[in-house]
């Protein structure tokens, strides 16, 4: 695989890492309608403004959201809407369709034992 290529896979994995916490997923959910200001989003979570940073951190550093400074505020939004379509393309079919396979996979390796 040519390096170019390699370094993109990375960085799809580095996007999908950053996608992979439930807490990040909350936080594109609330931007999903729109710039927030940090202040909004922590009592939304119920988290810690720390917590909340760190998550904020992983996603601007794959580029998914941008942070502004709004006086003393910092605002948060999605720089592309289209993230929002990988996040929505797990519907709760798929969902579905992964949960089953895993209890199945899961009886399978019961059997192993």
């Amino acid at each position: 695989m040519p390096q170019p290529a390699i370094a993109q896979v990375r960085f799809k994995a580095q996007v999908f890492h950053a996608l992979s916490a439930s807490d990040r997923l909350e936080i594109l959910e609330f931007l999903r309608d729109g710039e927030k200001c940090v202040c909004e989003i922590v009592p939304h979570l119920n988290l810690i403004q720390p917590v909340v940073s760190r998550h904020l951190k992983i996603l601007r550093d794959v580029g998914i959201i941008s942070c502004r400074k709004d006086g003393t505020k910092r605002m948060y939004s999605i720089v592309n809407a289209r993230i929002l379509n990988a996040v929505d393309s797990l519907t709760p079919e798929l969902v579905s369709v992964l949960l089953k396979e895993v209890v199945k996979q899961m009886s399978c390796s019961s059997e192993d034992e």
